[in-house]
């Protein structure tokens, strides 16, 4: 329940259409027509559907309606009837020990071993105890971004397909280089990896600060944890550094062969808000982000609302941030200027560690 307290771990999708056609009422209807029903049928091996953000017991949204100021806020549960591989197995073979005594046979055609345990999985999935799981999900109406409490990819495709069901509406995740304004030129490949590499050279060439406009500086420092890949697939390579300092020699050295950053832990400053988290390029998701305190502590019996709002504000700013510098990046790696660029990281990633 990373949104309401602790560290928060999101991707994010963007709408199309920014789901400005859905008014309130209307998103309310469609959001209760889906939300989360303790009916279980028997053969099924997962229930799915939407809850409270705030009380995830509250299906019905009666004590917490689900829009709050400029955001939408709702919960993805999940319940799965999930049976051990290893128990599965066991009971399998006591069945068909059991079938083969039964008929006085020496052996199981193919046919017969596959009913066989198809009636022992189904007997255990009704058997089974279903475990709950609770995504966060807040829909931010002003920019049409959907931030999602998970980085799973099973568990990010059952968003998209219940958020599509439930809204008419498909969820695509964001891609920072998809989103360049037109005329910025085609992304080339790896360029979220080239983002991070880049940003790694310009926090240690500025002293930890970088630009992210004109008029405003940021400070982005590299701490304990780098992941460093090359190629796809087969022919993929990686390397993990970690410890207290990211100035490793091991991650210059892999950038020296040719290996960029796709996954960091980065510590985000930016006027008097201060964030931890670290950010994967591939997807441009949040992972335990340390979310700065909220300016003042809610009283008790006070409406929690707005401290809820300050820290998805802030959480939305880090976000942002990131995006805007993404965005100070691409402008240089799309232009002739890269070239020049390119050759003082290099010179930077020659110099000893």
């Amino acid at each position: 329940m990373g949104f309401l307290k602790g560290t928060a771990t999101f991707s994010r999708f963007r709408l199309p259409s920014g789901g400005a056609d859905l008014d309130e009422g209307e998103f309310e209807r469609r959001l209760k027509a889906f939300s989360f029903r303790d009916f279980f049928p028997l053969e099924a091996e997962h229930n799915m559907g939407w809850t409270s953000l705030e009380d995830v017991l509250d299906s019905s949204f009666r004590r917490h309606p689900p829009t709050v100021g400029p955001f939408r806020l709702f919960c993805l549960r999940k319940d799965r009837r999930a049976v051990p591989a290893a128990l599965l197995k066991l009971r399998c073979l006591e069945a068909e020990r059991r079938f083969l005594s039964e008929r006085g046979v020496k052996r199981l055609y193919r046919n017969q071993r596959d009913t066989i345990r198809e009636e022992v999985r189904r007997d255990l999935t009704e058997k089974a105890e279903a475990v709950p799981t609770f995504t966060d999900v807040c829909w931010s109406l002003r920019d049409g971004i959907v931030y999602f409490g998970s980085l799973s990819p099973r568990e990010m495709q059952d968003f998209v397909d219940m958020f599509r069901r439930t809204f008419d509406l498909e969820a695509v995740l964001l891609d920072p280089a998809r989103d360049l304004p037109p005329g910025e030129g085609e992304a080339p490949p790896f360029m979220h990896r080239d983002f991070l590499t880049w940003l790694w050279f310009k926090a240690q060439e500025r002293d930890g600060t970088v630009a992210i406009d004109d008029t405003e500086e940021v400070e982005v420092l590299f701490v304990r944890r780098l992941v460093l890949a090359s190629g796809e697939g087969e022919y993929a390579e990686q390397v993990i550094c970690s410890g207290r300092h990211a100035d490793l020699r091991e991650g210059k050295e892999a950038v020296r062969q040719g290996k960029r950053i796709k996954e960091a832990r980065l510590r985000l400053t930016r006027d008097t808000a201060r964030w931890e988290f670290t950010y994967k390029a591939d997807t441009a998701s949040f992972s335990a982000m340390k979310i700065p305190a909220p300016a003042e502590e809610a009283e008790e019996g006070e409406d929690g609302d707005g401290m809820l709002l300050e820290r998805i504000y802030l959480m939305e700013r880090a976000a942002v941030t990131m995006d805007l510098l993404f965005g100070r990046f691409a402008a240089v790696r799309l232009s002739p200027a890269w070239e020049e660029e390119a050759a003082r990281m290099e010179r930077w990633a020659n110099r000893s560690a």
